[in-house]
């Protein structure tokens, strides 16, 4: 059998590139901390160019005074920005919680719906938090989550071309097994945080660094 290079096809890489991903990240999880859907939702809401641990620290008080979709309509908006200003862009954040739990409250009695269509009428809401929210909420995995690093590895181990998260998200659904889309979304999270990083990739210590075609090293 000839020894698969980072010059052959995706297709025939990829399953390879996601054994040595798995076996170095069997613990690959969500990083953000919530214990209900409608915490998962703030928390993934926040979470939008902020990182997880800043949004653990703001949600961990937060979580204490919010405790349901009135909650967030109950205070002045004003409030509330003050309350997830650590966590950046909290004007957009606020605006987009509140308008999220709006229509919960109105449309869905009180409860984050359950299907991608209706999560993605919530504002603030794209197709990352609704595949985040629907399968670490209720356990439903329609997709993948394309986050900042999800993006950025799709690209460089060649399983996306493509900019566009929706688009990327397609390309991994067609090289991952359906099985494996919830956890491997995870999976490219951590090693981007630990190996793969943004502006200087630590390529000799990369697991997949033969089958990558952005190598470095």
């Amino acid at each position: 059998m000839v020894a698969l290079t980072r010059d052959a096809p995706i297709e025939e890489r990829a399953p390879e590139v996601i054994r040595r991903l798995e076996a170095a990240y069997p613990d690959a999880r969500v990083a953000l901390n919530f214990s209900n859907p409608l915490e998962c939702l703030v928390a993934t809401i926040l979470s939008a160019q902020c990182t997880d641990e800043k949004v653990n620290e703001v949600t961990a008080t937060l979580f204490m005074k919010y405790r349901t979709a009135q909650d967030y309509l109950a205070v002045p908006e004003d409030e509330l920005r003050t309350d997830i200003k650590p966590t950046g862009f909290f004007n957009q954040k606020a605006a987009s919680i509140r308008a999220a739990c709006q229509r919960i409250v109105e449309v869905y009695d009180g409860e984050v719906p359950r299907t991608m269509d209706e999560l993605l009428t919530l504002r603030g809401v794209a197709r990352k938090t609704a595949n985040i929210v629907l399968g670490n909420s209720f356990g439903i995995v329609e997709g993948i989550a394309v986050d900042t690093h999800v993006k950025r590895l799709a690209n460089r181990i060649g399983f996306s071309n493509e900019s566009d998260p929706a688009k990327i998200e397609r390309d991994l659904m067609r090289l991952i097994p359906r099985e494996k889309w919830f956890s491997f979304t995870y999976v490219l999270i951590d090693h981007g945080r630990a190996i793969c990083q943004a502006k200087k990739p630590r390529c000799t210590e990369c697991p997949i660094e033969p089958l990558c075609p952005s190598s470095q090293a």
